[in-house]
């Protein structure tokens, strides 16, 4: 018995014959979420009836995929896994890499974010069902919280029918497990590996398994599968920081000796941080389905998903503070030339910044050092059930699916900072600040952010001071354990009324139903606590058994030479695993000195607490067509949806009262699709379409938190943001030109209205360099009371309390253009095996793209640092300032490539990937800079390319063994200020790792 396929199905082309036969390894699953027969693994018999030519693993996972796509009503790219368990990558990020028009992000060497045609506005599903995210984002489940191993395919879906959920501005991004139904014999499969990080020299464990069968039930079938997988992960990665937006006018410098400095304006040093970013991650998944069908016209099914994350954070920072002070006492010894470039149609021209020197301490306890521990950590669960049945009846045919989402994430915190008291130089002032200098020297040559402790400085701590108890002090925590719940409810009838014969072109008609019910809440429970003064502050010698020397290795990366390799730090373990101790500790500690400040307990923070409810509901109608070499559909999708924003407004004695802010709004979104089989060779597509694109839940709350960073920029929720409108049209042609292979060309071009951009306000900042303390911020920003003061006010009015920059996101009035080609290569030597022997094993696969972003009127500006204006004054040798930019998007690059060789033959499998993109703006940042600290613009991340490769090897039928490589030549990360190849302020240097084992199936 074949089930039915459902001609409703989204991209199902139930009459269309498939042109290209595929393998009998590859897993493949239809684009109908329940029904489909495995299109990789026809009958043997239809395999003999139309003479296939017999392929496995990649050759026939590409072979899959492009059938699929070919076969789609409407523009879907699709990715197989070439054996169970065994998508082209261990992330999924990286897997959906190798789609034309798909751009990653990546975090510590890891792929967690997505940019489908520039956007990072998609929505992720599992098996058909819309996923929620841990945070407060719309894009569903994180990447990373999903282990590869347990989906059978993905799916893409770039040009929608009215079918399809809306909610995306690039794509729907669909995972798809493994149907019961669809086995052709019993799945037993166990995958066990092992994963090398070779910054942190640490192995973790990959494994995964699947097991499942159908059974014949009288006149039906029942099948069921299982699919589970334990992952442990290092990432690691170095992200140095070097701040230079001080301007030092011409002639008012002087070196650490006295003696004059330059004769030209230029820009000092004001802030180094070298942070190593050092994540833990445990991953639990488990994927299950049921199905039974009593007969060929009736199905009734379930899914499940669940997850579990621990992304534990063992990260540091050693930061350079205090620097600033010393711009006009210590000239740098060697300059380079920055050229800033254009902005804004501004011609910025060049300035000369520092490149080498030293910082003596010859200002009153300037510079300082500083030793900081993240321990913030994020703790998922998530879970998703999914129940349906499909039935037909003559011409009828129906579907009713429930479904739920869950995702539940706590952030345990504990994150302290300690100052380092130089035994060589002297505490000054009456009533002293927990800090003093520490000599530095930074050499910024070669594209390098290298800097570390001046050795050869009179005032340098030995390593043995830099790691006595004694001399350091507590400076500064966080606490933390933040609950975030996010939960989606939906239901959807589907109905299909067969056409076929009735007339010469309609097959069919589909409408349907669907409601979505969306909330998410937030709730911060939080206590913190900054020492400013010497009287406040514990000596370590107070709780010296909670320190531990912090990482010595940061220059494992690249073998640099000038770094910060002996500290103490908080034992981060020990912070994560028994917080109760460690503050208990540090507690003690606090009560024993003089200014008797106290560290609580986390407690409930009741202004920071939201909750967002968003209600809609959906009519579809399609009618589907096909006559001669067109087939197609066209439709209509409306929606109407009703938004909640809960708050608590706080009023005099904390007397609490909660608010509640409604939205709502309609739209009506048209989708057509139509392709073209010109020839049995070249096929031709075109769409139109629009969809709706949300903002994030916590663009839209009405609460505020605050952070204890002075430029931690505070969040302003909008709640009365208005959705963005998409409207897509897209082209493509392709040549089928041999079995599985495929060339072919794309264009694309969105219109997007009430685009929505993150603005930032920054408060003003005198001639000193400091800024208002009290409220009510009259010059900009807002008053923060618990920031810490640090070198924003005078040393007499050390504490916490700063006016600290405000970001919000705003609709821009403009709209807004993305336009792009999509070039495509996909072939082998297979067919050549006679005249090439061993060579016809070799094949590639690559693709190109190139889009650009036009419009838009919402700007940055460098009045967001007040030190920007006088910079770029002095750059352009005129008065440019304030300077401003349309934004646009970000995490955007107008190139992208990848190109995959392949080889397999004689049990022998090979793949290599080489992945490029161009340079692209981001509030990705090292050391949390905010738009304040980066001159008042997004940075630019400089084009950067990544090798990633495998080899497997068939032991046996049912035996394979290999490696996998990531990132295999070290590929570093820039990242420049203002404009790429201008100044160079963020670097990250990411791992290589290396996965090897052995798959096992019966």
């Amino acid at each position: 018995m074949r089930p039915y396929r459902s001609r409703s199905c989204e991209g199902g082309r139930a009459t269309r014959p498939i042109a290209i036969l595929l393998g009998t390894t590859a897993l493949s699953l239809s684009t109908c979420p329940a029904l489909a027969q495995d299109a990789a693994n026809p009958p043997p018999e239809a395999a003999a009836e139309e003479g296939a030519i017999v392929v496995s693993g990649i050759r026939a996972s590409l072979s899959s995929a492009l059938a699929q796509k070919r076969n789609a009503d409407s523009l879907v790219e699709v990715i197989q896994a070439e054996d169970i368990g065994k998508l082209p990558d261990q992330n999924l990020a990286e897997v959906l890499e190798n789609i034309p028009g798909i751009q990653i992000t990546r975090e510590a060497g890891v792929g967690t974010g997505v940019q489908i045609r520039g956007s990072n506005d998609n929505r992720t599903e599992i098996n058909g069902v819309g996923t929620v995210g841990s945070g407060s984002g719309r894009g569903g489940i994180s990447f990373e919280d999903v282990n590869a191993a347990i989906i059978a395919s993905v799916e893409v879906t770039k040009a929608p029918t009215a079918m399809t959920t809306e909610g995306s501005v690039g794509g729907t991004i669909n995972l798809r497990t493994i149907r019961p139904l669809d086995l052709r014999d019993p799945l037993l499969a166990m995958r066990v590996q092992g994963e090398f990080s070779e910054l942190s020299r640490s192995i973790r464990p990959r494994i995964s398994g699947s097991v499942g069968n159908k059974w014949a039930v009288g006149e039906g079938e029942f099948g069921a599968v299982l699919s589970g997988s334990y992952t442990k992960q290092d990432a690691l990665s170095f992200r140095p920081r070097v701040d230079r937006d001080t301007l030092t006018a011409r002639g008012t410098g002087v070196t650490a000796t006295g003696a004059p400095g330059p004769t030209f304006d230029y820009l000092g040093i004001q802030f180094l941080n070298q942070e190593l970013e050092d994540f833990k991650y445990e991953t639990y998944n488990l994927a299950g389905s049921l199905e039974y069908a009593p007969s060929d016209r009736l199905k009734f099914y379930a899914d499940g998903f669940f997850n579990k994350q621990t992304r534990r954070q063992e990260s540091t920072r050693i930061q350079g503070s205090g620097v600033n002070t010393l711009q006009r006492t210590n000239v740098p010894a060697t300059f380079e030339m920055v050229n800033f470039g254009t902005l804004g149609g501004i011609d910025l021209g060049s300035i000369q910044a520092a490149e080498t020197g030293t910082l003596q301490p010859n200002v009153a306890n300037r510079p300082n050092l500083r030793f900081s521990s993240d321990v913030g950590a994020r703790l998922t669960e998530s879970n998703l059930v999914r129940l349906g049945t499909e039935w037909e009846g003559g011409r009828f045919k129906a579907r009713i699916e429930g479904t739920r989402t869950l995702s539940s994430t706590r952030n345990p915190d504990l994150s302290t900072t300690l100052n380092f008291i130089n035994p060589r130089t002297a505490l000054t002032g009456a009533n002293p600040p927990n800090e003093n200098g520490t000599p530095f020297a930074y050499d910024l040559r070669g594209g390098a952010l290298t800097f570390g402790i001046d050795t050869a400085s009179p005032f340098a701590p030995s390593t043995a001071q830099l790691l006595d108890p004694a001399n350091v002090v507590f400076d500064a925590a966080t606490v933390g354990n933040n609950k975030t719940r996010n939960v989606e409810t939906t239901g959807r009838l589907d109905l299909t009324l067969d056409l076929k014969d009735l007339n010469g072109f309609l097959t069919s008609f589909d409408w349907g139903y669907r409601y979505n019910d969306t909330s998410t809440e937030f709730n911060e429970f939080s206590s913190n606590i900054n020492l400013a003064l010497m009287r406040d502050a514990p000596r370590g010698t107070l709780f010296a058994d909670l320190l531990v020397p912090g990482p010595s290795f940061f220059n494992r990366a690249d073998g640099r030479a000038l770094y910060f390799g002996d500290f103490l730090i908080i034992d981060p373990k020990k912070a994560y695993s028994d917080q109760a101790g460690v503050l208990g500790k540090l507690q003690s500690a606090l009560a024993a000195q003089p200014g008797r400040r106290v560290l609580a307990d986390a407690a409930f923070n009741p202004a920071s607490f939201y909750k967002i409810t968003e209600r809609t509901h959906a009519f579809y109608a399609q009618f589907n067509f096909e006559r001669g070499v067109f087939s197609g559909n066209a439709g209509v999708r409306y929606i109407n949806s009703t938004i909640n924003s809960l708050g608590n407004a706080i009023g005099a004695g904390g007397a609490i009262t909660q608010t509640n802010t409604p939205g709502k709004y309609q739209m009506v979104l048209p989708r057509v699709n139509l392709a073209a089989s010109l020839t049995d060779k070249v096929m031709v597509r075109a769409s139109f379409g629009q969809d709706v694109n949300r903002p994030n839940f916590d663009a839209l709350k009405t609460s505020v938190r605050f952070g204890t960073g002075p430029n931690t920029a505070v969040l302003i929720g909008n709640p009365g943001l208005a959705p963005e409108k998409v409207t897509s049209y897209d082209a493509s042609v392709s040549w089928y030109f041999a079995p599985a292979s495929v060339l072919s060309v794309a264009v694309f071009h969105k219109r997007r209205t009430n685009l929505f951009v993150t603005q930032e306000f920054a408060p003003a900042t005198d001639a000193n360099g400091y800024r208002d303390f009290t409220a009510p911020c009259e010059g900009g920003g807002i008053f923060n009371p618990i920031a810490d003061r640090n070198v924003f006010v005078p040393p007499a009015n050390a504490g916490t309390g700063l006016c600290v920059p405000i970001t919000t996101t705003i609709n821009d009035t403009a709209a807004t253009t993305q336009t792009g080609l999509e070039f495509s290569a996909q072939g082998d030597l297979s067919s050549f095996e006679d005249k090439l022997g061993f060579a016809s094993g070799f094949g590639v696969s690559a693709n190109f793209t190139i889009q650009k972003f036009g419009g838009g009127k919402a700007t940055n500006t460098s009045a967001s640092d007040s030190r920007a204006g006088d910079i770029f004054n002095a750059s352009a040798g005129r008065p440019v300032s304030p300077v401003t930019a349309v934004q646009g998007l970000l995490d955007f690059s107008k190139y992208a490539y990848n190109v995959t060789l392949f080889y397999e033959k004689y049990g022998l499998s090979a793949r290599a990937r080489y992945t490029w993109r161009s340079a692209f703006r981001a509030l990705d940042t090292a050391g949390g800079a905010t738009l304040g600290s980066t001159l008042g613009f997004p940075v630019v991340t400089a084009a950067r390319g990544q090798l990633n490769g495998s080899i497997t090897y068939d032991l046996t039928e049912n035996i394979n063994i290999g490696v996998e490589g990531v990132n295999l030549t070290k590929s570093k990360i820039s990242q420049y200020c203002v404009n790429d190849g201008a100044l160079l302020c963020f670097q990250g240097l990411p791992d290589r790792r290396l996965t090897f084992g052995a798959t096992v199936k019966f």
